[in-house]
């Protein structure tokens, strides 16, 4: 009996042998990670744009060829009479002309600080005419002058080819010559 024992367990060696070697590849099983609670992750702030500064046009040559400054006109009518305001949309106006109909006036502002009075000249296709531009004294930085309903530089810049130049107090301003402005001065005459 001790060799069918002996026979019994050589026959039964290999296959001991290969379910030792399988229980060797099988993956251990994984300890599950207590449940916590989740925490709220932050997301990385994003970086602001930095703004690109604006670059400075070399001015030379004949104004007329100069590039025209950026914005549009907008028209608006209101107690006093009515507005034309030349800028980007909604920023402050880089330039305005004013009809003040009680005063009679119209007024011409732009964008500047001075502390004292500084020359202003508009040259339009058909001349240019120097003033002496005051201090607004407002919320915001304008140098403005006054003028006449009747005053000729008003119909030069209504009808300058395409554009006119407002120099002093700032950068010069090329700005279009648009609708905007002939009916504020229309306004003013009526």
């Amino acid at each position: 009996m001790t060799r069918s024992v002996t026979r019994s367990a050589f026959r039964l060696a290999p296959l001991l042998a290969a379910t030792l070697i399988l229980s060797c590849c099988v993956a251990p099983e994984r300890e599950q990670a207590p449940e916590t609670t989740p925490v709220a992750v932050r997301p990385a702030p994003t970086p602001q744009p930095t703004p690109s500064p604006t670059p400075t046009v070399e001015l030379s040559g004949e104004w007329t060829e100069w590039p025209a400054s950026a914005g549009e006109w907008i028209y608006r009518q209101d107690g006093r009479g009515s507005i034309a305001l030349f800028g980007m949309a909604n920023e402050d106006a880089e330039l305005t002309l004013r009809c003040d109909r009680n005063a009679r006036r119209i007024f011409l502002t732009r964008a500047g600080a001075a502390n004292t009075p500084v020359p202003l000249t508009i040259r339009t296709t058909s001349g240019a005419q120097s003033f002496t531009a005051q201090p607004t004294g407002g919320e915001l930085p304008y140098l403005g002058i006054a003028l006449a309903p009747t005053d000729m530089i008003l119909d030069r810049m209504i009808y300058s080819r395409g554009r006119f130049l407002v120099d002093g107090g700032g950068a010069p301003l090329v700005v279009p010559s648009w609708p905007e402005i002939a009916r504020v001065v229309e306004d003013c005459r009526a």
